[in-house]
């Protein structure tokens, strides 16, 4: 009489364990959505951030005030003591001297968005993280690394304004070399979020990447992201010296198969010679396009899920879709609609090649037919 209950067979025990299970999933597919919101922002911040380069507004705000400075002017006089401010500095005087009060808020606006995305995301990260640790979603096992992905996107809104400083005193822009550091933790952010969110879609497992050493998939999906990376890097260095303005021809160089002089300042030329920049960004284009078709053709092979047979058809796509537009983008002599597309879409493939490596990573991901 006091025995187990059953409904249609199945005893009270069972029909606990199953609304448990159902909770969990259903809670960790929150936290992955969540997650998945915070990197779309970061992608938006990465094509604010292209926008306010090319329309040289990132100077436009002189000073790092993280919580004053997230009101911009509202008043007449407000904006006149920015614009004051922005006249003192280099860039005013030897690119923009006679800018009018009007011209000045057309390109503070970009930098002031830009600066607000960057605190929304801070938020929109702390507060739901707050959330779903208290309600259990996101396991105490798990809260360091959330915590270290937080302080990672703290870290990048320093290193940009220490970007940012670098144009404030000498230069006329900011320096190609912290400009590199800045898309590069940006990047970082971006990889580690999506990351998180991919586990966090899925079902409970073990973790992924413990055993990917024995993969050789899994050690060239996570090389094939690695040389996107660095290709990002070096299209930062492109940007920062203007290499896309010069050279606008392609499959040469003006007729030349590279630069001219491409050496004349030693090593250091690689990041201060535009036209050797320029040349670099080329050949890992290339590089890129050959890795990712090699390796799709490799994985169409092998048994392999479907679903990283899919993820393998998107980096494909998107890889050549990238080299492309990177070649309008340079015949176009780097117009400011296309350029800052270029950056958008080499953050998807960044996420597609953070996703393929995703699901290749297992102990025999080959074998998970």
């Amino acid at each position: 009489m006091y025995g187990p209950v059953r409904l249609r067979g199945v005893s009270s025990e069972s029909a606990m364990s199953a609304f448990v299970i159902a909770h969990s999933v259903s809670s960790r597919r929150a936290v992955g959505i969540w997650l998945l919101c915070i990197a779309a922002l970061i992608v938006a911040m990465l094509a604010v951030g292209g926008l306010t380069r090319l329309t040289g507004s990132g100077l436009s705000i002189t000073e790092w005030d993280p919580i004053v400075g997230a009101i911009p002017p509202l008043s007449h006089a407000d904006w006149q003591e920015a614009f004051r401010k922005y006249q003192q500095i280099p860039q005013y005087h030897f690119e923009n001297p006679g800018m009018t009060l009007e011209a000045f808020k057309g390109i503070f606006w970009w930098e002031w968005i830009h600066r607000f995305l960057g605190r929304f995301i801070g938020f929109a990260f702390l507060i739901p993280f707050a959330w779903f640790a208290a309600t259990g979603a996101i396991g105490r096992k798990d809260w360091g690394r959330m915590i270290m992905v937080f302080a990672l996107g703290g870290l990048q809104g320093f290193v940009g304004w220490w970007m940012v400083e670098s144009g404030l005193e000498v230069r006329v822009a900011v320096s190609q070399y912290r400009l590199a550091i800045h898309l590069g933790v940006a990047v970082l952010l971006l990889g580690a979020v999506l990351w998180v969110a991919l586990e966090y879609l899925r079902a409970p497992s073990p973790p992924r990447g413990r055993m990917a050493g024995k993969s050789r998939a899994a050690i060239a999906a996570y090389a094939f992201a690695g040389l996107v990376f660095v290709q990002m890097l070096l299209g930062a260095i492109v940007a920062g010296l203007h290499a896309g303005l010069i050279y606008n021809t392609w499959p040469l160089m003006n007729g030349r198969f590279g630069p001219e002089l491409p050496f004349a300042q030693g090593w250091i030329s690689f990041f201060e010679n535009p036209g050797l920049a320029q040349f670099d960004h080329r050949i890992v284009a290339y590089a890129v396009v050959i890795f990712a078709y090699f390796f799709w053709q490799w994985i169409m092979r092998q048994r392999v899920e479907a679903v990283a047979r899919f993820a393998a058809d998107v980096v494909l796509i998107v890889t050549v879709a990238q080299a492309a537009l990177g070649i309008f983008t340079l015949l176009f002599a780097a117009p400011v609609a296309l350029a800052a597309l270029h950056q958008v879409v080499a953050a998807l493939l960044f996420c597609a090649a953070v996703w393929q490596a995703f699901e290749l990573t297992s102990p025999d991901p080959v074998q998970r037919a």
